[in-house]
């Protein structure tokens, strides 16, 4: 019988799925065993070959446990929210969840095509409205709960009210607002009703409230970091700006120090526990008040770790979008102030972390008091300092730290040395703590641990700060401008939030004309009609995508239940996660927010573990050749502008370059020229606001402005010639404003990888590119231009009039558009051999490129394997004989290796000993039940159809799911001979085989006897023989 995995894959599915094989009922008398992957976002690409890697990991992990007695949980679901179909219905106005639907029939497809044992009946879904109504029933637990420091746990609202009307807030320790005010219990009493809720909401552990934001105007969304590159949207590069706008929050910082303390309990990564501990970011230090010199009301709050370096501070910096920024500024500097505000609005968080070369910041005019000397001190503003971080305020020392250093030498602020142990201040900031204190009036003399509490003391007694606690962590943003994503269960009410009737959840989410937002901007919601509760709108916005995915492995457990979100029998039953398989770039995202979610319903009682996971295993990657394209920014036209065009053609006029691409581009032009009045300002056409302040400089200074918008450019980026005649006319007109009234075609530039050396590298925005539309790392320009990515774009070509990309080598993702269709491995070798193949890759843990050449050894595998059941003729011939010694070694040696290999994890190796057993058993031309039947047990979690096939063919009626795992027996793996390998002055010459209990003189005869070693003695004496029982035998003349 020929090995046909086509034929055998699709009837033992089927047969699957007749027989419910892979169903899961409770059995409160059997050990339970859950496993978890991360549920995928359904996209409209479906799955690529790197997406299985951790689902047959699992899935073979599961079919093991399952064998070794374990009721075994392993289900899957889909994160279905999300922004691509969102994008998608605005592009055709398909609604998302007919896409989404689509989507996850391919999905189910794939999967199914794979051979997975998941239990479809337990199948939860995001976007489901039996699913989200509990997603929406914890949001209202949140609501209704605070955190009370002094129990340690969330605790109801309706408890905190008590006590107000009964105290006021003194003597209460909970997380709130660092602005909540102390009140007595008649304050408390004599509130309206309106005041009392907008004073809960200072506690609440879900609220309304202001939060800078990633706020994309074209799309009209909030976007997160990893959808903003270069400081526009990473979809269809659209400006985003940083935006103080009122949503939702989560207060995660409440549960910060027993979200690090539980990293210690639970057997996750040691790089995931660090880069959590690194996201919450706790520090110990002090809160310092410093007055504002002529602001009698304005106080800046400063949180410091080293309050030791107070008397170092010569200047502080603020955030650009701190709150004092505009009533501190003066009116010298409110030009160039707002000119940096804007440019730092417009760089997302994480560019502004990460530039470390670039030195910034502007002076506001005004002065800080430093509260311990009273010196005055400069307050700048600068975009390293982040106002969603810590107060926004930093009290920048110099001397002791790197980036305050290189700031003061930038712009020439004074570095006063703080302790006698700081060196080669002229050089670099030296943080150190060693050595006594001077320049320090009140701690000169003495070392660091005597200075820390005195400053303190001192801050405390005179009322200007405190010792304080702080975080990195900020409460977390829950909300977005979008249409699909839960709905928030909220109304208002006279501008304060109420939540709905929990026996009207779930919320559904309504149908819209389109899913944009209002014209007059509000949220897509904003369009629902009749959208609100007994007459009072509802929330505009929806829920961000973590939401769901922070409590979903709880649904699993049971799905159906449409009384509460999991029953308190099945909760008890499967308690917990055990295994949990996920990717690293989940670490402080949804693996954070889960945990969050997780200790609020401990503290509930809903849920008997503050963690939701044991186990967690990182899933490394399979890797794909992507290809990159680079979009101009502005930066690049005035590059280019200066190398094709004013150099070239007119180098006699002496073009200058008047702004740097920085902050002052916001209100001062580009180019001027030596011998004409004429400047150049070179930006979008859509910045009017920008065009205006130019010309507003430009007339300042006596000159003439001509506008060249970047999109004209882009139309003409391979004519220098047209441009240079369009300069050429302003020259030589008179007219004070000058700009092109035609519209432009095109609003993007691409310019090929191999034109980017004469550029600087800021000058462009790498993206990832669909490498089906490349050729040899060339740009089909015919297909790109049919693309949305492209649409209004242009090419900057080489002299062969080709578009060159660059290529990496990098995670295989949807959105790097460098994937590889399962479907094509599956049709072509077979779900068994592509699930064995994936193992046999690497590691599960590593990354790993995906390369298809060595699958055909797998495959030639599987046909040997089958070949132990059929003889010549193709007839299945398996007879009963008991195994011979060898037989059996060879037997238990792959039972305990494959055992062991689960058990770690590694079943790259368990592919290793399938493949060495089965050409073991070929040379011993075994073709034994009581040899093949274990084999085909363990086959079975790696390449289930094969098994399955096989296990029926030897007589069985039931699922090989269900056999026992096979157990080895020590004594057969024990050998009566070990092949010695003989080096004769420490080269290797021969072997021969021996005894296994051989002695050391015995061996040493044997091996001097023989003729090989002989020969190679050379007739020479042995000076010496090395005996390594079981190893080796080395002869040394």
């Amino acid at each position: 019988m020929e090995y046909r995995p086509s034929d055998i894959e699709q009837k033992w599915r089927n047969w699957w799925k007749e027989h419910q094989t892979y169903k899961v009922e409770d059995h409160p008398d059997k050990p339970k065993y859950y496993i978890l992957d991360m549920f995928p976002y359904p996209s409209g690409a479906g799955l690529h070959v790197g997406h299985p890697l951790g689902y047959i990991a699992t899935d073979i992990l599961a079919r093991y446990k399952r064998m070794r007695g374990f009721n075994v949980l392993h289900p899957m679901g889909y994160d279905s929210f999300g922004l691509p179909a969102e994008q998608y219905a605005i592009q055709t106005g398909i609604h998302p969840a007919i896409s989404t639907e689509q989507n996850i029939v391919r999905y189910r497809e794939q999967l199914d095509n794979i051979g997975f044992s998941f239990d479809w009946s337990r199948e939860v879904r995001t976007s489901d409205a039996a699913f989200y109504k509990w997603t929406q029933w914890i949001f209202m637990q949140l609501f209704n709960h605070y955190y009370d420091s002094a129990a340690n746990k969330a605790m109801p609202v309706s408890d905190l009210v008590k006590r107000f009307a009964q105290s006021g807030n003194a003597g209460i320790k909970a997380v709130c607002d660092d602005d909540t005010p102390n009140f007595s219990a008649a304050e408390w009493n004599a509130m309206s009703e309106r005041e009392q809720l907008l004073l809960l909401l200072k506690y609440r552990l879900t609220y309304p409230g202001e939060a800078y934001v990633n706020w994309c105007p074209a799309l009209g969304s909030v976007l997160s970091n990893d959808e903003v590159k270069d400081g526009v949207s990473e979809r269809g590069g659209h400006r985003v700006e940083r935006k103080l706008m009122n949503q939702w929050n989560m207060r995660i910082t409440a549960y910060a120090d027993r979200l690090i303390e539980g990293l210690d309990g639970i057997d996750w990564p040691d790089s995931i526990k660090e880069q959590q501990r690194n996201w919450i970011g706790r520090s110990v230090g002090a809160s310092v008040r410093f007055a504002v010199d002529g602001h009698d009301q304005a106080f800046i709050e400063v949180f410091t770790t080293r309050v030791d370096t107070i008397y170092g501070a010569t200047f502080m910096v603020l955030a650009p979008e701190h709150e004092l920024v505009e009533q501190l500024t003066t009116d010298k500097q409110r030009t160039e102030v707002d000119a940096y505000t804007r440019w730092a609005a417009s760089r997302s968080e994480i560019d502004r972390m990460a530039e470390t070369k670039k030195v910034t910041g502007v002076f506001t005019g005004a002065y800080a008091i430093n509260p311990f000397n009273g010196e005055r001190i400069p307050i700048w503003i600068a975009d390293y300092v982040l106002a969603g971080y810590g107060t926004g305020a930093v009290m920048a020392v110099p001397s002791g730290d790197q980036r305050d250093w290189n700031f003061a030498t930038q712009f020439k602020l004074p570095i006063v040395p703080i302790l006698d142990a700081q060196k080669d201040l002229d050089q670099a900031a030296d943080p150190t703590k060693e050595g006594r204190y001077i320049n320090s009036d009140m701690i000169n003399g003495m070392p660091y641990a005597e200075a820390v509490p005195t400053l303190i003391t001192w801050l405390e007694q005179n009322g200007l700060g405190k010792g304080k606690t702080q975080y990195k962590l900020r409460n977390a943003v829950f909300s977005r401008q979008r249409y699909w994503g839960e709905p928030v269960p909220a109304y208002w009410v006279d501008d304060v939030p109420r939540l709905i009737e929990e026996s009207d959840l779930p919320l559904v989410l309504p149908n819209i004309d389109k899913y944009l937002p209002t014209e007059t901007g509000e949220p897509p919601l904003g369009r629902a009609e009749g959208w609100n509760y007994k007459g009072h709108q509802y929330e505009l916005s929806t829920m961000p995508g973590w939401a769901g995915s922070s409590w979903y492995f709880y649904r699993y457990m049971d799905p159906h239940n449409d009384g509460e979100f999991c029953s308190r029998p099945a909760i008890n039953y499967w308690q917990q996660v055990d295994f949990y398989l996920g990717g690293a770039e989940h670490a402080v995202g949804h693996l954070l927010y889960s945990r969050f979610w997780n200790h609020f319903l401990y503290d509930l009682g809903l849920v008997p573990h503050r963690e939701f996971a044991r186990k967690l295993v990182n899933q490394g990657m399979i890797q794909g050749r992507s290809n990159f394209v680079y979009r101009a920014k502005e930066q690049f036209f005035e590059e280019y502008l200066m190398i094709k065009v004013l150099k070239p053609f007119f180098a006699d006029m002496g073009p200058m370059v008047i702004a740097e691409p920085d902050y002052e581009e916001e209100f001062q032009y580009d180019f001027a020229f030596e011998a004409n009045d004429l400047v150049i300002e070179v930006t979008s056409w859509r910045q009017e606001e920008k065009i205006a302040r130019v010309y507003k400089s430009a007339l300042a200074d006596g000159k003439r402005l001509m506008v060249l918008f970047t999109e004209e450019l882009i139309d003409h980026i391979n004519e220098p010639d047209v441009t240079a005649g369009k300069i050429r006319a302003a020259l030589q007109s008179r007219e004070k404003y000058i700009a092109s009234t035609e519209k432009p075609v095109c609003e993007q530039l691409f310019v090929s990888e191999n034109l980017l050396y004469k550029y600087h590298p800021d000058a462009f925005t790498k993206l990832h590119v669909d490498v089906n539309l490349v050729d040899a790392d060339i740009l089909n320009l015919e297909k790109a231009r049919t693309q949305p990515m492209f649409e209004k774009a242009n090419f900057k070509l080489d002299q062969k009039g080709h578009y060159t990309c660059s290529y990496e080598v990098e995670k295989m993702s949807k959105s790097k558009y460098n994937v590889v269709n399962p479907d094509d491995i599956v049709a072509e070798h077979g779900a068994d051999c592509f699930r064995m193949f994936e193992m046999f890759l690497g590691p599960i843990t590593d990354a790993k490129p995906w390369n298809t050449q060595g699958i055909s050894g797998v495959s030639g595998f599987l046909k040997k394997f089958w070949g132990l059941f059929f003889n010549g003729s193709g007839a299945f011939s398996v007879s009963d004989e008991d195994l011979t010694k060898e037989e059996l070694r060879v037997l238990h040696t792959c039972i305990k290796k494959v055992t062991d290999d689960i058990e770690r994890m590694s079943m790259n190796t368990c592919v290793s000993h399938f493949m060495i057993a089965t050409n073991e058993l070929r040379r011993l031309n075994t073709s034994k039940r009581a040899a093949l039947e274990p084999l085909v047990i363990m086959l079975a979690p790696f390449g289930p159809h094969t098994a399955e096939e096989l296990w029926h063919q030897l007589g069985h009626d039931t699922t090989v799911c269900d056999a026992a795992w096979p157990v080895y027996n020590e004594e057969y793996l024990k050998t009566d001979t070990v092949n010695y390998p003989i080096q004769i002055n420490g080269k290797l010459r021969a072997t021969i085989e021996l005894p296994s209990d051989v002695t050391a003189h015995d061996a040493e005869q044997a091996a001097l006897a023989l003729e090989m070693v002989q020969k190679w003695m050379e007739g020479k004496p042995a000076r010496k023989v090395v005996f390594v029982p079981g190893r080796m035998i080395n002869v040394v003349v």
